[in-house]
């Protein structure tokens, strides 16, 4: 797919399950937000040290079925989102699996997580990782469903919670994301996200970059559009976090996609001075 098709919604949608779908199998690496090798479809040491740079306990990352942390996330939304036993989670764009098996551990039993993804081999990987998770705690409280986060498969007013890591950004359709989390979540429910976003726009050789879309950083939006999106939505109580020291790490690491990113950029600036990791929390009125 030649770059300049990525002006379409459907292209940019099919460029990032293309891109996802080779993660999945094993076919590609260091091609997501992730760092070098641990876009490989294992749960490579270097997926492990990104996840615990961006706030992974060590022990969720040890009971996690092997596989499922592919090193595509830029935080740790469990953690924002204070989980509870019995809540119902779902997460956006769940990939192998990684937040919704923390998840589902932290909810217990009496809760349920389920995992949206649009790319079918990320769901064939999760569900193949469910049966180890399901051995390891005994829960059987996990379900990953096909379906694209701007029209998710779950009923309104059906979520106590919703995480997303590092893959709202990826939408070309933004504004209807937040609608549909606004829709999904029951009233007092919250909405717990990781996400790339700009502190000021990107050159133009960069966002037409195929690698960096899949990649998480041309899709992103200003910080202040992703709480604007989230405000139209009718959602209150919105707080940002700014995480910078996430993406000089990946520069740090060598990773080959902030490595190209870095040669389009102007002289005397970094990828981190034009992009950041952002927490972002909300709540739906009652």
């Amino acid at each position: 797919m030649s770059d300049s098709n990525l002006t379409h919604p459907e292209s940019i949608r099919e460029a990032v399950r293309t891109g996802y779908g080779a993660i999945a199998r094993g076919e590609a690496q260091g091609s997501g937000c992730c760092a070098t090798s641990c876009c490989t479809g294992d749960a490579s040491p270097a997926a492990h040290e990104l996840a615990a740079t961006v706030g992974y306990a060590q022990e969720d990352l040890a009971a996690l079925p092997d596989g499922a942390n592919l090193g595509l996330g830029c935080g740790n939304p469990t953690a924002l989102a204070a989980l509870k036993p019995g809540e119902v989670v779902v997460d956006l764009g769940s990939g192998g699996g990684l937040d919704v098996f923390i998840a589902g551990a932290k909810v217990g039993p009496t809760g349920r997580a389920y995992g949206v993804d649009m790319t079918a081999d990320m769901i064939k990987r999760a569900r193949t990782n469910a049966i180890t998770y399901r051995k390891r705690t005994g829960f059987d409280n996990v379900e990953f469903r096909l379906g694209e986060i701007e029209h998710l498969p779950l009923a309104d007013n059906s979520a106590d919670v919703i995480i997303s890591n590092c893959v709202i950004n990826l939408s070309p359709d933004k504004p209807q994301v937040w609608r549909e989390i606004a829709r999904v979540l029951k009233p007092g429910g919250r909405v717990a996200v990781s996400d790339l976003a700009l502190t000021q726009d990107l050159p133009e050789s960069i966002r037409g970059m195929v690698e960096a879309l899949v990649g998480c950083v041309a899709g992103a939006v200003r910080i202040e559009e992703n709480e604007r999106f989230a405000r139209e939505a009718g959602l209150t109580d919105i707080l940002l976090e700014r995480r910078d020291a996430y993406v000089d790490g990946m520069t740090e690491w060598n990773d080959p996609l902030y490595a190209k990113i870095i040669e389009g950029l102007p002289a005397g600036t970094k990828a981190s001075s034009f992009v950041t990791s952002l927490n972002i929390s909300a709540t739906k009125p009652r």
